[in-house]
């Protein structure tokens, strides 16, 4: 079998990996597996791509395997660094990051195919064929991926930005913002009439105008994209730009004629979509707004961030004789958790509640957390057995039988503004309805309002306390007190 047959062997059976990883990780059980079928296939992928590398390049083939290899050093060191170091509650931060990546990769291979297939000194003087047949469509491929890739980088970065702190999460509403979108959308369809009609007889010097242009509002819509919308709807955002990110994948791909790229990109593209869908229903929020962008600026009341009643604090001491007393316990977690790394305490508090003979369980909100099964990762790395950790549609019905619910860090998923105020920020969004319970402990650092900037009336029912201070610290105290 020649080297050409192998590679495509290979890559048929990386793609049946990658589709055998997302299958996995579909379930908490069987995630593990998903992720190392996953690592598998790109192994397996990149060194199909570097045998193919070597077979089609016309330089020497160590000159080649020189550079390939330069490259992949400095990806693999900042890679493995980055894992290393990076703690879980930057990981959402971190994988939007990367989604920019993808992106500027996407624009970079789309001028690197442009200037190829369409020498900038090449006019209608110039020999140039014209793009007639195969030509026309390889130069949309490269109008559409460049365009996409753009898209993908400047709305990643914004992301990235909000989700770091580095830029205000409260939404940049522009006037007249869905009109300034379409504009540019409509602009990038004219330039690219443009395009096609100067990348004929003209060659590249002048198709690579409205290439230029289209690149420049391309960025500019990618960051208004983004920036239209509120922090508190930032999970979603992370999961369609995780979307867009597979679509610029597959767009290199077809520039680069790679179709190992366009199988992975479609797969990531196709995944993200769905999972996007599946966080909107969830959010109450409109999947063609998520792609039109600010939709987290919902027409009503402002947030209400002032005090919204009395509260009551309690203590460690007491939490724990009321866990004693309780038959059955839920546990909501919250990026709180995540920021205090009390995952651990929390799942020791959960197996001593269990060797008591107390029903403890796990109750988490899709969007729990600022990226698509945070919590679920965090519980998982605390070693919380998955039979006991539940979603919200499984669980929100058994709150009104249940004794003792202790939220810890979350505040926007368990707010009852959701269904009490039509006026809230966030009205109609499904929460995990906690107050149904007997008692409701709520561990914050203080009465501030969550990162989607609405005040909580959980915190000022009757049956509600507050338990302030750091969520590790609180947690272990009650399991000394156990």
């Amino acid at each position: 079998m020649t080297t050409t047959g192998l590679v495509q062997g290979a890559s048929v059976v990386a793609a049946v990996l990658f589709i055998l990883s997302l299958a996995g990780l579909s379930r908490q059980e069987t995630a593990r597996r998903g992720v190392n079928l996953g690592m598998a296939g790109m192994v397996l992928a990149l060194g199909a791509t570097v045998a193919l590398a070597l077979v089609r390049s016309e330089r020497p083939v160590g000159v080649t395997a020189a550079l390939i290899l330069f490259v992949l050093v400095v990806g693999a060191t900042v890679g493995t660094w980055r894992a290393r170091s990076v703690e879980m509650t930057q990981m959402p931060e971190l994988i939007a990051l990367l989604h920019s990546f993808v992106g500027l990769a996407a624009v970079l291979v789309g001028y690197g195919s442009f200037l190829t297939a369409f020498p900038l000194g090449e006019g209608a003087a110039g020999g140039h064929a014209g793009a007639a047949g195969s030509d026309t469509v390889h130069a949309i491929e490269i109008y559409l991926g460049v365009l996409i890739g753009a898209v993908t980088f400047t709305g990643s970065l914004v992301a990235f930005g909000k989700l770091s702190g580095r830029l205000r999460s409260a939404p940049v509403t522009l006037p007249a913002r869905n009109w300034l979108n379409l504009a540019v959308v409509v602009g990038c369809a004219a330039l690219l009439a443009w395009y096609m009609i100067a990348v004929g007889p003209a060659g590249g010097a002048a198709a690579v105008v409205p290439l230029l242009l289209m690149t420049v509002l391309a960025l500019a819509l990618g960051w208004h994209l983004v920036a239209a919308i509120g922090g508190g709807d930032m999970p979603v955002v992370v999961s369609m730009l995780n979307s867009y990110s597979g679509w610029a994948a597959a767009a290199a791909g077809f520039m680069l004629g790679n179709d190992l790229l366009i199988i992975t990109g479609a797969l990531v593209g196709s995944s993200g979509a769905i999972l996007s869908y599946i966080m909107c229903r969830a959010m109450n929020r409109s999947f063609v707004s998520v792609i039109l962008g600010g939709f987290g600026t919902a027409p009503g009341g402002a947030a209400a961030d002032g005090p919204a009643g009395t509260h009551r604090e309690t203590t460690a001491d007491a939490v724990a004789a009321q866990l004693v007393g309780a038959r059955s316990v839920i546990i909501a977690p919250g990026y709180g958790m995540a920021v205090a790394k009390a995952q651990y305490p929390v799942a020791d508090l959960a197996a001593k509640l269990a060797e008591r003979g107390v029903r403890v369980r796990f109750a988490i909100h899709p969007v729990a957390g600022r990226l698509p099964g945070h919590m679920n990762v965090l519980l998982a790395e605390a070693k919380v057995p998955y039979d006991i950790v539940e979603g919200m549609d499984e669980i929100n019905a058994d709150f009104d039988e249940t004794d003792v619910v202790l939220v810890i860090g979350a505040n926007d998923t368990v707010n009852p503004a959701a269904q009490e105020d039509p006026g809230s920020p966030i009205a109609g969004m499904p929460v995990l309805e906690v107050w149904h319970a007997r008692d409701v402990v709520v561990f914050k650092r203080s009465m501030a309002t969550g990162y989607a900037g609405v005040q909580n009336p959980l915190f000022f029912k009757d049956n509600t306390e507050m338990l302030f201070g750091d969520a590790k610290d609180r947690v272990e105290e009650i399991v000394k007190s156990l």
